[in-house]
């Protein structure tokens, strides 16, 4: 049984879709849910949609809640989730080397092999096959300068991405796929699902120095239906 660490956003949903095609043959998306929301191992917005995204894809979904803070306590809690098993783990760290040490270290533990298949890639490169793969990715965070709250609820295109690039390198180096917090996503449809999501009460809310839309449900709608 392959496990793919799902937090909804682009990088996990991608790097699962491409053990899939790999013949790892994924048939569970796992997500850690941090009540705190400045977990640096785990990504936090909007994480209780994945259920959503596992019923379009036609995967089994596993949530696991983490009700204390830090790292400690985030990282037993994947260690149980991830106990019990030898078969692979897919996850989908780029070039942060905090989140790829920690997961490495877990699984070899517990005598899982760790499969991170955009790992050590650039970031722009990672963004446009992303994109180019027909995800439907879009922004619910963004935490860092230069990047400005008028970003929260667009969609991750090209034209976006170089807008991106254009203030990294003008304005303020970023991680333009936004591995270092810069900026969040949420994957609403792709080519693989079998409907799309159609996203329920948003808000957008100011967090300190980061603007998050939470959303407050969603629903699916048949790809025939959407057309």
């Amino acid at each position: 049984m392959t496990t793919a660490l799902v937090s909804g956003g682009k990088d996990s949903v991608y790097s699962t879709y491409l053990a899939d095609s790999q013949g790892f043959d994924v048939d569970e998306l796992l997500t850690i849910a941090p009540d705190d929301p400045d977990s640096f191992l785990f990504h936090t917005p909007n994480v209780g949609l994945v259920r959503w995204i596992a019923e379009a894809w036609g995967k089994r979904h596993r949530i696991v809640r983490v009700r204390e803070s830090g790292e400690d306590a985030e990282t037993a809690a994947l260690r149980d989730a991830l106990a019990g098993s030898k078969s692979p783990v897919v996850a989908g760290a780029i070039a942060s080397a905090y989140q790829w040490s920690r997961l490495q270290r877990l699984t070899e533990a517990l005598g899982r092999p760790l499969y991170t298949p955009l790992w050590g890639k650039a970031a722009g490169r990672v963004v446009r096959e992303e994109i180019g793969a027909g995800l439907d990715i879009r922004i619910v965070q963004v935490a860092a300068e230069p990047l400005g709250p008028e970003l929260v609820g667009r969609r991750l295109d090209l034209g976006c991405l170089t807008e991106l690039e254009r203030l990294s390198e003008r304005v303020r180096p970023i991680q333009v796929a936004g591995e270092g917090g810069e900026y969040e996503t949420l994957v609403v449809d792709a080519p693989f699902f079998s409907s799309r999501l159609e996203l329920e009460n948003e808000r957008v809310e100011q967090r300190g120095s980061a603007t998050r839309m939470t959303i407050g449900g969603a629903r699916l709608v048949p790809k025939a239906e959407a057309l």
